[in-house]
């Protein structure tokens, strides 16, 4: 097995979270995370807020030079952007702004939607998902490429002595990948994305943003060997999920990890109860990932974090902590 490079924007061993929180208040939010999370915060998304916080407004708001607007209950490409595209754009100004609050000088994660779920969800003037047509697949990870750098060099200005990576959502890339991803009609759907292309794309924006990329979605079908070739360092997953008995799965994130890569292992449910000894069931289930791929146990807090299942919005505020928590001392009985 490869040792994985150290890099201080990337931790391993410890807990960090996936993205979304319950709440309207980013500084509150902001308090919590980096409060409940020291070893790995990551800058919360509101979507509670309304619309611009949700996960596809505020990724459009960040393109540059593709304007956009909230039209027929969709997002969609406009001569110019409209007032729902700049109440986006002032959410990500205001959440920059409260890193201003913070003092971090180990990792930070920064989090955005990735360009194939973007493409899938944002529309064309002449009507589709931009998904259908490549070369505006090409424009989007460009425009948002150019946008995420932009991102992480506002966020370095408010946190000068952190070192920063970048978390980009994809729910839809597997659903791209196998032509599942439904047109307007939801009758039939788009031509599947050749993996060749989602490569290039996603390497496209790997090295454009200048910081560690990480990957997260919470499909059960992640298309592990294509992201670490695109230069993903790490991948977040749902491995509550994942079949201990699907060898070809398994294969594939042996691969990644033996050769050094990093896993963020959504273990702790991002909805539910509090309940008793959670932190030990999470445990359990990296543990029995792990001993299935054979990897000797000192290896696993050197490229394992904990984290929720998927992102924490639909939860109530002191679950959120709790849960929190739990990954905590989760990734505490991790390293033993």
């Amino acid at each position: 097995m490869s040792d994985p490079v150290h890099d201080p924007a990337l931790p391993s061993g410890v807990a960090t979270g996936i993205g979304s929180l319950p709440g309207t208040d980013i500084a509150e939010a902001v308090n919590i995370v980096f409060g409940e999370l020291p070893e790995w915060p990551y800058l919360p998304e509101l979507p509670d807020r309304g619309l611009g916080a949700d996960m596809i407004g505020r990724g459009a708001a960040l393109l540059e030079g593709l304007p956009v607007q909230w039209w027929a209950f969709r997002w969609e490409l406009a001569d110019l952007r409209g007032i729902d595209a700049r109440r986006a754009a002032d959410f990500l100004e205001r959440d920059l702004d409260a890193l201003h609050e913070v003092t971090a000088t180990g990792p930070v994660r920064l989090t955005a939607v990735g360009p194939f779920t973007l493409a899938a969800n944002l529309w064309r003037r002449t009507g589709g998902a931009m998904i259908a047509d490549p070369g505006a697949v090409a424009d989007l990870a460009g425009s948002l490429a150019e946008g995420l750098r932009n991102f992480v060099a506002a966020a370095q200005a408010r946190l000068p002595k952190a070192a920063l990576s970048i978390q980009l959502d994809e729910p839809s890339l597997s659903a791209a990948l196998a032509g599942r991803v439904n047109t307007e009609s939801g009758l039939d759907f788009y031509r599947r994305v050749p993996v060749e292309v989602a490569r290039e794309r996603l390497r496209e924006v790997c090295e454009s943003v200048g910081v560690p990329v990480v990957v997260h979605s919470c499909a059960a079908d992640m298309p592990v060997k294509l992201l670490a070739e695109a230069g993903v360092k790490a991948l977040a997953i749902d491995l509550t999920l994942l079949d201990l008995d699907d060898v070809p799965k398994l294969d594939a994130l042996g691969e990644y990890l033996d050769g050094g890569g990093r896993l963020i292992a959504g273990v702790v449910p991002s909805l539910g109860q509090p309940q008793p000894e959670l932190d030990k069931a999470a445990a359990d289930r990296v543990h029995a990932f792990w001993n299935r791929l054979g990897f000797s146990p000192e290896q696993l807090p050197r490229q394992v974090g904990v984290a929720t299942t998927c992102g924490m919005a639909g939860a109530s505020p002191e679950y959120a902590r709790f849960a929190m928590e739990t990954s905590r001392e989760a990734a505490r009985r991790l390293r033993g």
